[in-house]
C-alpha cells in the first residue's frame, strides 16, 4: 500500500508492529522527544519502539544546585515530549521538568507534553487531617504554568488528580500489562484470588479479578502515622489459593509485607504482589528479602535495574511500549483509549 493511502482512521484500533515504525514515523514529522535525568532508559525505549532519536538536552547543576537545562536543538513548531519520571531526587527531577517544559515553550514549541510515568506528590491529594497541603493540586498548577499543554502518566495514586488540571490528562493503565505478565507467568493463575491491601484499591483488584473470572479479597488497614500500619483484617477466603496482591505502589514496603503474612497465616498456598510503582526506598529490599513472596512484580516507570541486582525476587514488567503508542496515537491525533484494556506488541 503507498504511504499516502495509510489513513489516521484505519490505524485508530491498531497496534504498528515495530518493524513498521521507521516506516511509520515518515508520518511523524515535527516531533521531538527530550528525556530529563530521572529515567532515561525508559525515554531511550520510547524513541527506539518510534524509530526515532531522543532530542538532545543537557541537564547540569550550578556550584549552589540550581538546575541548568540546555536545548540543543531546533523545537521552533514542534510537537515535543519530555519524559521525566516522579522517581530518585523527586524535588530536583520536578524542578528539571518544569524548566524543561518552559525552556521548550518559550522556544516557539507547537505543543509540551509532559510523560509523567510516575506522578509525583500524588498520594497527598486531600486534606486528610487540618492544615495538610494538597500537593497533588500544587504540583498540576506548576506544570500547567510551566508551560505544559498536555499530560501523559500512568495509574495516578488517586483518579481525581486528573480533575486537578486544567489541560488534558491521559492516565493510562498498567492492567493490561499486568494481566498478560499473570497470564504467562503464573500456572495456577484459574486457581488464583486477587487482593488489594487496603480499601481503597478495591475498585482495581475488582476489574482485574473480573477480567481473569477469579474472586478478590481486601484487607483494612489502619495507620496510626505515614508509613506505619498499625492493624490489618483480611475480608475474604484465600484458603489453598495463589494470593495475588494488587497495588499501585510501594514505599517502604510496610504494608505489603504485612498484608503478605496475613494472607500465610490464612492458609494461602503462594503470595505473589504486583505494583505499578516500585519506589522501594528505605528498608524495602530488605523486608521484600525477608517476606514469604514468591515474586514481587514491578513496572519500570521508576528505574529497577538496581533493586532486580539486589533481590531475586523482583521482576519487572516493560510498559515503554505503552507510553511510545500513547505518544505515537497522541501526535497523529488518534484515540488512545484503546490502550484502556489492550496491550501494544
Amino acid at each position: 500500500m503507498p504511504l499516502q493511502d495509510i489513513t489516521y482512521t484505519s490505524l485508530e484500533n491498531q497496534i504498528i508492529e515495530p518493524h513498521n515504525f521507521a516506516l511509520l514515523c515518515r508520518r511523524m514529522p515535527n516531533i521531538k522527544i527530550f528525556s530529563g535525568s530521572s529515567h532515561p532508559d525508559l525515554a531511550q525505549k520510547i524513541v527506539d519502539r518510534l524509530g526515532i532519536d531522543i532530542g538532545k538536552v543537557v541537564t547540569k547543576k550550578f556550584s549552589n544546585l540550581e538546575t541548568c537545562v540546555e536545548i540543543g536543538e531546533s523545537v521552533r513548531g514542534e510537537d515535543v515530549y519530555i519524559v521525566q519520571s516522579g522517581s530518585g531526587e523527586i524535588n530536583d527531577n520536578l524542578m528539571e521538568l518544569l524548566i524543561m517544559i518552559n525552556a521548550c515553550k518559550i522556544a516557539s514549541a507547537s505543543r509540551v507534553t509532559a510523560v509523567i510515568p510516575c506522578f509525583p506528590y500524588a498520594r497527598q491529594d486531600k486534606k486528610d487531617k487540618s492544615r495538610a497541603p494538597i500537593s497533588a493540586k500544587l504540583v498540576a498548577n506548576m506544570l500547567s504554568v510551566a508551560g505544559a499543554d498536555h499530560i501523559i502518566t500512568m495509574d495516578l495514586h488517586a483518579s481525581q488528580i486528573q480533575g486537578f488540571f486544567d489541560i488534558p490528562v491521559d492516565n493510562l493503565y498498567a492492567e493490561p500489562a499486568v494481566l498478560k505478565w499473570i497470564k504467562e507467568n503464573i500456572p495456577e493463575w484459574r486457581n488464583s484470588i486477587i487482593v488489594s491491601p487496603d480499601a481503597g484499591g478495591a475498585k482495581r483488584v475488582t476489574s482485574i479479578a473480573d477480567r481473569l473470572n477469579v474472586e478478590f479479597a481486601l484487607i483494612h488497614k489502619e495507620r496510626k502515622k505515614a508509613n506505619e500500619v498499625a492493624a490489618m483484617v483480611l475480608v475474604g477466603d484465600v484458603r489453598d489459593k495463589v494470593a495475588i496482591l494488587v497495588d499501585d505502589m510501594a514505599d517502604t514496603c510496610g504494608t505489603i509485607c504485612h498484608a503478605a503474612e496475613k494472607l500465610t497465616e490464612a492458609g494461602a498456598v503462594k503470595v505473589y504482589a504486583i505494583l505499578t510503582h516500585g519506589i522501594f526506598s528505605g528498608p524495602a529490599l530488605s523486608r521484600i528479602i525477608n517476606a514469604c513472596f514468591e515474586a514481587v512484580v514491578v513496572t519500570n516507570t521508576i528505574p529497577q535495574d538496581r533493586h532486580i541486582k539486589e533481590s531475586e525476587k523482583i521482576k519487572c514488567i516493560d510498559i515503554s511500549m505503552m507510553f511510545a503508542e500513547a505518544v505515537r496515537r497522541t501526535h497523529n491525533g488518534e484515540s488512545v483509549s484503546y490502550l484502556f484494556s489492550n496491550v501494544p506488541y
